[in-house]
């Protein structure tokens, strides 16, 4: 899979070598970002998925909800995910991605951060079924968090974005495989919010 050239390096952070970045803080419009959180918010079938960490299995620290094509089955934490069905809200994004980004896309995770104990630990998104350089589009509505990357041998190289409403981040080429990335916990009051992270599995590349 090659990503275009109008897109290989460009919004890339330059302390982040081996990192292939594209960030657009306002890529939707306001309008169109407001009603896709309230939309979502009341229409995605929301619930808390179980993760293994350190040997156990405990719920994590949001609600989330997987929405693919039917043979895009996910394998997260040593757990199955089954899609369910596009709607339109996510379908309409889906194209809009694929006619930027010139790549095909065939499934979304939606993450609920209600509030800010919700978060993401460090992790990569390096699954055997999403190749070895996925390409992960990010979409944030509703309240502003910080989001975060970590260099896997160099801790040094490090890099952190304040991911505003309506603002797509995405991260491609090596991104996954010399990064990782997490959304922190924050005592800070903050908003909801809903991030959407478009994606490629390929169902023949499961272990």
């Amino acid at each position: 899979m090659t990503i275009p050239l109008p897109f290989t390096g460009d919004g890339a952070d330059a302390a982040l070598p081996g990192a292939t970045l594209l960030y657009r803080p306002a890529w939707l419009p306001l309008a169109q970002a407001d009603a896709l959180f309230e939309d979502l918010g009341q229409a995605l079938p929301w619930s808390v998925h179980r993760i293994r960490m350190f040997g156990r299995h405990v719920d994590s620290p949001r609600l989330s909800a997987w929405i693919g094509d039917a043979a895009a089955v996910y394998r997260y934490s040593g757990t199955d995910f089954l899609p369910h069905p596009w709607n339109d809200p996510l379908s309409s994004l889906r194209e809009r991605l694929q006619n930027e980004l010139g790549v095909p896309f065939n499934s979304v995770l939606a993450n609920l951060y209600r509030h800010g104990r919700d978060a993401m630990g460090w992790h990569s998104d390096d699954e055997p079924e999403l190749g070895p350089q996925p390409v992960i589009a990010s979409i944030s509505l509703g309240g502003v968090r910080r989001f975060v990357l970590r260099h896997r041998q160099d801790p040094a190289l490090r890099s952190a974005l304040e991911l505003p409403h309506g603002s797509l981040l995405v991260m491609a080429g090596d991104t996954q495989r010399c990064y990782r990335h997490a959304l922190p916990r924050t005592a800070k009051p903050v908003a909801p919010r809903i991030n959407l992270t478009f994606r490629w599995i390929d169902p023949s590349r499961r272990r």
